[in-house]
């Protein structure tokens, strides 16, 4: 979603995250180290991503038992999504004030609890409860979360920022999907295997180093608004129209994709519907690895025309029914949705000062949730209202690849401005 320093190294050259300027009295008493800290961070991130998706692949699972509609689905999808980026609006700023370990502390712990509320759900409404209160740690923890990563490290923190999100939502369809088709009580399991990585990384938050100083006017932080820094408003503008792209074929895919590789394919939903995740996250991974000492325009670029090609090639898969063209076209897409991601996080994170950092991150944060619900909840309504699950997914692909085509237009307009005001 945002920016960064112009060229990321790779990961394998960089040297390790140095705090500049960490409070002297948290400098002093700190225990763990900031390597160790920052890859903390990178690991809370991918948890609260993995815990998101983790229900996907068990929806048909909920479905057979309880007997509920693909608007439903997409509703329970659509609630976390909302409340989420709801949470991002009166808290986001929280950390800038009173610390990032409070929030991050909290929030982990939160997370450990609606783990167990998802494990010993008996309907529905257990479901929506969960994802409530799931939306509102997530959302209290995200901005501290990557702003923490930028204060310890501003080489890797943009990188971390783009990687750790795609990670974490293809580790939880994957986990979610091998424990549904290969181990007993799947709607189980999985959740307390997250509820134990959640405690143990509260207790490992209790031993970082706190990254900012405390400031007055934490009271004042929670009034809900979305103001940027005048230096980040038009960097926003550019990053914004690829950000709901990218986001949007993320929730279709968390929400409508095990559906529809069982309708299309006749493949077991929770099973393909995790490798879906799989592939659409695993190629943006490759994406952001392998682009990372590019510039954000070229990012943003290379963004658009992945996102469209690879969107393109889904949709030919569901007309000729090809579970083979889908998934190569998942992955195609995905490199798109990960240079993209990247491309938008660093065309906007470097104009923030360290202060700003949380809110800015919130700010982007607030435009992908809301990108990656509401579209996914408007499917679930055409499903269930036209009962055509394939034309909805394409009708779906084509709005992707509208958005992804506007959003390469943008940046193509903007290097050549750029390029003018050189000359």
């Amino acid at each position: 979603m945002n920016n960064c320093p112009p060229a990321a190294l790779p990961v394998a050259t960089v040297r390790a995250p140095a705090v500049s300027r960490l409070p002297a009295a948290q400098a002093a008493g700190r225990r763990l180290s900031p390597t160790a800290a920052f890859y903390l961070l990178a690991s809370i991130t991918v948890s609260f991503l993995a815990g998101s998706l983790a229900p996907t692949p068990l929806y048909p699972v909920y479905q057979a038992e309880w007997g509920f509609s693909a608007l439903t689905v997409t509703e329970i999808f659509g609630i976390y999504a909302l409340v989420l980026l709801a949470t991002l609006l009166v808290a986001g700023r929280l950390s800038d004030h009173i610390g990032r370990r409070p929030v991050l502390i909290v929030a982990t712990l939160t997370q450990a609890v609606v783990m167990l509320i998802f494990a010993t759900a008996g309907g529905v409404d257990g479901l929506i409860l969960a994802r409530i209160v799931q939306g509102l740690a997530t959302g209290a923890a995200l901005g501290a979360i990557g702003a923490g990563m930028l204060d310890l490290d501003k080489v890797r923190g943009p990188v971390a920022n783009a990687v750790t999100p795609m990670l974490g939502t293809g580790t939880g369809g994957l986990l979610a999907g091998l424990f549904v088709h290969y181990l007993p009580a799947p709607t189980l399991l999985v959740y307390l295997v997250l509820a134990v990585v959640f405690l143990l990384q509260m207790l490992g938050v209790i031993f970082m180093p706190e990254t900012v100083t405390r400031r007055p006017g934490a009271v004042a932080s929670l009034k809900p608004q979305l103001n940027l820094p005048a230096a980040a408003r038009k960097p926003m503008l550019l990053a914004a129209p690829m950000l709901v792209a990218v986001w949007a074929l993320a929730g279709f895919y968390a929400s409508l994709v095990p559906a529809l590789t069982h309708k299309v394919f006749g493949l077991d939903a929770s099973f393909s519907g995790g490798m879906a995740i799989v592939a659409l996250t695993g190629g943006g991974i490759a994406a952001v690895l392998a682009l990372q000492s590019r510039s954000a325009r070229l990012l943003l670029n290379f963004g658009g025309l992945a996102l469209i090609a690879g969107t393109l090639g889904i949709m030919l898969s569901l007309e000729y029914q090809s579970a083979v063209g889908f998934f190569i076209g998942t992955i195609v897409a995905g490199t798109g949705f990960g240079a993209g991601f990247q491309g938008g996080i660093r065309t906007v994170v470097p104009t923030a000062k360290p202060h700003e950092r949380a809110g800015v991150l919130s700010v982007a944060f607030v435009i992908c949730y809301l990108a990656m619900g509401l579209p996914a909840v408007i499917a679930g309504f055409f499903v269930v209202k036209y009962g055509n699950l394939l034309v909805t997914a394409q009708q779906f692909s084509a709005a992707v690849i509208l958005l992804a085509a506007f959003a390469l237009l943008g940046g193509l307009l903007s290097g050549k401005g750029r390029a003018q005001a050189a000359h």
